[in-house]
């Protein structure tokens, strides 16, 4: 008798437990809660997470999604962004120093996906380097690796 008694109260802790993990999962997805689960929970019992709005600041910035490749470079650097509105953009090659070695680009763009290729066949020796994009306000740099 004692054995079934420790059987059934951890069965009914279990299914306590369960029913308030599965109302507090309907609760925080804003579905609908059995009025059987929905009896056990109180507002201490779970916490309201509200939607971070990452998406939101992406948004705002002008420049997004940038990507060089292909990397280690060696012949060709291809750099891809998005762009939120027309802008003047500057795209260089730093040293690790931060001195510039090469301007790729300095012009006006149209807003929306850029994919832009530059030439850099003997103008680069072996290293590491950064590439730049900047416009406006907003400066993003990328690591590169130069092999000939």
């Amino acid at each position: 008798m004692k054995l079934e008694l420790r059987k059934i109260s951890k069965l009914a802790l279990c299914t306590l437990c369960l029913s308030l993990g599965l109302g507090s999962y309907a609760l925080a997805s804003n579905s609908s809660v059995s009025s059987e689960s929905s009896n056990y929970l109180t507002s201490a019992n779970y916490i309201a997470f509200e939607s971070s709005k990452p998406k939101e600041e992406e948004n705002d910035k002008l420049i997004n999604n940038v990507k060089v490749f292909y990397n280690p470079i060696s012949e060709q650097i291809s750099v891809t962004f998005k762009l939120a509105k027309v802008n003047n953009i500057t795209i260089k090659v730093m040293d690790a120093l931060g001195n510039e070695v090469l301007n790729l680009h300095n012009a006006s763009l149209d807003a929306g996906m850029q994919s832009l290729s530059f030439d850099t066949q003997n103008k680069l020796a072996d290293g590491f380097y950064f590439v730049r994009v900047s416009g406006g306000s907003e400066t993003i740099v990328k690591r590169i690796s130069i092999r000939n």
